[in-house]
């Protein structure tokens, strides 16, 4: 069973459609026992990471997500879902994270190119990455965010994107998977990177 956390700022449904398009079985829960007791734990979201955070700690949340993380068990993070991953985020002022991968979440730098990064763009990756599996260099994911993440360390980007920057666009540390991008609204490519997790 995947769970899809609830915690009122996730595009819910049409994420927990997507994974039952691609097989598996879903239950969308704000109840912290079903966190704990997932086979598979799924974090959306959209929205402001410091309202997130609070929702997460209101609900009881944040405590049993960092239990399921070390237990090994798959986790998948969607666009605010990776943000949230981070030690802090300078998103309305600074405010602390899962702090469950060391780095920081940055506003995109002023410049000529509109922010939000909304529509389609390039992953760069060299494919070992077993959510990507299938998925050629170069493919095109849908995207909606002002801010990204700056790990402290390289070796858990597992994909890039350039927008003014380079930027993570999925990370990769053990059982924690996390995309920048909307998988349910990729299209075919974004729905074969569900089905890539569903069969971890």
């Amino acid at each position: 069973m995947i769970v899809v956390v609830d915690y009122g700022m996730g595009n819910l449904r049409s994420v927990s459609k997507a994974l039952e398009e691609v097989g598996a079985k879903v239950k969308v829960s704000d109840d912290p026992k079903a966190v704990s007791g997932a086979d598979k734990l799924v974090v959306p979201g959209v929205g402001a990471f410091k309202d997130a955070m609070r929702e997460l700690r209101t609900q009881r949340l944040i405590e049993p997500i960092k239990k399921f993380v070390k237990s090994d068990r798959p986790f998948l993070g969607l666009c605010l879902g990776l943000q949230l991953l981070f030690s802090e985020s300078e998103e309305g002022g600074r405010s602390e994270g899962l702090d469950i991968i060391k780095g920081r979440v940055l506003r995109f730098p002023k410049g000529k190119l509109k922010i939000p990064h909304m529509g389609w763009n390039q992953l760069r990756s060299d494919g070992k990455c077993p959510l990507l599996k299938g998925i050629p260099d170069g493919s095109y994911m849908y995207f909606v965010h002002s801010y990204y993440a700056e790990p402290n360390e390289d070796r858990c980007i597992a994909a890039w994107t350039d927008y003014g920057i380079e930027f993570p666009s999925v990370v990769w540390s053990k059982n924690i998977y996390a995309t920048q991008f909307h998988p349910e609204k990729s299209q075919r490519l974004g729905l074969k990177i569900l089905r890539n997790y569903v069969r971890l």
